[in-house]
């Protein structure tokens, strides 16, 4: 009965969100229709942009998520998300992602309650549903920040023989920017659409740090801003950063190999507990909710999250080396 009373309030939510939704395309359809009846001038535009309004599905996944997002977030929040997901290469809007967040959460704590019968899987399926996409977030930037970082050597060999052969700074980035795939590909060439769209190189050069996050192409960037202030050849400076790079990404090869059985170990010691105790709630709630309902079960879990994260946070400590 209660699970019949939590599905049928997620639908009514879901219904609501999709009628004010519904307005708001209603108004923006018959906003543009009167555009169109008062442009006269474009009579081929007015006869073919109807029936694409006519064809057009009336509600988008992302619109909905756009709007249930708007709801429940400021704009400066979204404005700060949007940053992070640009990032990570996901194509979402910061309302549409907390759309998708708290569609998510809601459902994992639909199936908690319904599949598995209890307000404790509810519970933890809904923190899986809210933590999974900032999870996915993070993944995503760690992976295409370690691709750039792999981009940085061969896109400075470009950039080096370019330079050599008589082509500018500008030039030579464009250059990259067209002849070569990936993140950093893609980074040079939003950056040349800032230039030709008419901020300073400078300006530029900062704005594609403050996107990426790299120190290796931080150390590029800085080398380029000192060389156009004091002067310098650009290519013999590329070649020396280029070594430097180089010879980083063979040293912290080498780390990661010599420090793998820690970076294991402090995987296990954090991840096991966790889920041994969400499996333990899945298969025997009743067992594991004696440490959830009573005092003393309250006072040891605590104590046991507590020296989980000291070990965790000692092994990274000890195997993260900083050079």
């Amino acid at each position: 009965m209660v699970g019949i009373i939590s599905a049928l309030t997620f639908i009514t939510v879901v219904l609501f969100i999709v009628g004010i939704n519904q307005v708001s395309i209603t108004n923006r359809e018959r906003i543009k229709k009167r555009i169109l009846n008062l442009n006269n001038s474009s009579s081929s535009n007015s006869e073919e942009t109807p029936e694409i309004v006519k064809h057009r599905p009336k509600i988008e996944f992302k619109s909905l998520l756009s709007a249930l997002g708007k709801i429940f977030a400021p704009k400066y929040f979204t404005r700060k998300l949007e940053s992070e997901l640009s990032k990570a290469e996901i194509l979402l809007r910061g309302e549409e992602f907390i759309g998708l967040n708290i569609l998510t959460s809601i459902l994992g704590g639909l199936v908690g309650f319904v599949v598995f019968g209890g307000v404790a899987p509810a519970l933890l399926l809904t923190c899986v549903g809210i933590l999974l996409p900032g999870f996915i977030i993070r993944h995503r930037q760690r992976a295409r920040l370690n691709e750039i970082n792999l981009q940085i050597g061969d896109s400075l060999t470009v950039m080096i023989n370019s330079l050599r052969a008589g082509y500018s700074f500008q030039q030579a980035v464009d250059l990259v920017g067209r002849e070569m795939n990936g993140p950093l590909a893609v980074e040079f060439r939003r950056t040349m659409r800032e230039i030709n769209l008419g901020n300073t190189t400078e300006q530029a050069l900062q704005n594609l740090i403050r996107r990426v996050e790299s120190d290796d192409l931080d150390l590029m960037i800085t080398a380029v801003l000192i060389q156009r202030q004091i002067g310098g050849n650009l290519a013999e400076i590329f070649e020396n950063i280029s070594n430097t790079i180089r010879e980083r990404i063979r040293i912290k090869g080498e780390i990661k190999t010599l420090t793998a059985q820690g970076r294991i170990s402090g995987m296990v010691i954090g991840l096991l507990p966790v889920a041994m105790f969400a499996v333990l709630m899945l298969i025997s709630p009743d067992y594991i909710s004696l440490l959830l309902e009573r005092r003393v079960g309250l006072i040891i879990l605590g104590l046991g999250i507590i020296s989980e994260t000291i070990g965790f946070l000692l092994i990274r400590k000890v195997v993260t080396i900083e050079f």
